[in-house]
């Protein structure tokens, strides 16, 4: 049985986004929950302006109840190099760098264009990666763009080989306003998969138009073995129509059990995690799954 890692971005890229702020007690008894039920790697912040993002402003708070030397991974977001210097003090073993296919997203959403934010990663890369830390990549706006549309392949293709070359382990390709289809979905990843192989790369599809697991399944075809999910697809890029979550976590455990892959994943502990965080937050989980399971505890 081949084995499909899921990356948990929940506790960070999904809760961003969300206008209800949470304590960090909150948010570490969801991380703890993710945990138990066989995640392995759980996004648990992000050392970003607090200014700009409230929700992260306790990340540092959350990691110091997190057992960093353990055996699983809790990566976190650091934009530029003071957010570096808060990870490293916070003790953390990974972090992710966030750059775009599209200028004009580059610019809205870090004031920066492409070729400049690769150059202000470069120096985060390095110095991360001296301390001994890995480093992971996200390329945003994969299929297309709130402001441009369609983005083209081979823009992807470049910007992936780009952060690969700064010491990225793994490159997370991000649908990250839900446009994509299975047929454009693969257009990109053949462009991408002449830049670098599947085993470098992750899907991260979000479900605004409801495509997100079609998604999965046309990158499976194609050789991905590691998909980014958000517990009870919580989060969605603001910019984007509808503003839809990232695909639920749960939903995609169901695809890959039901597709005969092994994910360490057990199902019943997840929909549990997921109904605990959508109570706090006040609104039902957006993932068919946990309708269908109902609350477990």
């Amino acid at each position: 049985m081949q084995s499909v890692k899921i990356v948990e971005v929940g506790p960070r890229d999904g809760l961003q986004n969300e206008k209800q702020s949470l304590d960090a007690a909150v948010k570490l008894e969801l991380i703890r929950r993710l945990a138990a039920s066989g995640l392995s790697t759980i996004e648990a912040g992000a050392f970003v302006s607090p200014k700009w993002v409230p929700q992260m402003a306790n990340s540092a708070a959350v990691l110091t109840g997190l057992d960093l030397a353990g055996p699983l991974s809790y990566p976190v977001l650091v934009p530029n190099d003071q957010g570096l210097d808060a990870a490293l003090a916070a003790g953390v073993r990974e972090i992710a760098v966030f750059g775009a296919a599209s200028e004009s997203f580059s610019q809205k959403n870090i004031n920066a264009s492409i070729a400049e934010s690769l150059q202000r990663f470069d120096s985060v890369c390095r110095r991360a990666l001296d301390a001994g830390i890995r480093v992971r990549g996200y390329v945003s706006c994969v299929v297309g763009c709130p402001y441009e549309g369609r983005i083209a392949p081979r823009k992807v293709a470049e910007v992936a080989r780009a952060l690969a070359d700064l010491g990225c382990y793994e490159i997370s390709l991000g649908d990250t306003i839900g446009v994509g289809t299975p047929a454009a979905v693969r257009e990109m990843l053949d462009a991408v998969l002449d830049a670098l192989p599947a085993e470098r790369l992750a899907g991260h599809f979000h479900d605004t138009y409801g495509m997100a697991i079609a998604n999965i399944r046309a990158a499976l075809d194609v050789g991905l073995r590691v998909f980014d999910a958000s517990v009870a697809g919580l989060g969605g890029c603001p910019y984007a129509r509808g503003a839809s979550g990232n695909v639920a976590t749960e939903d995609v455990a169901y695809l890959l059990a039901g597709e005969g892959y092994h994910t360490g994943i057990d199902l019943t502990t997840l929909v549990d995690a997921a109904w605990y965080i959508a109570d706090a937050l006040g609104k039902a989980p957006a993932s068919k799954l946990a309708h269908a399971l109902g609350r477990q505890g």
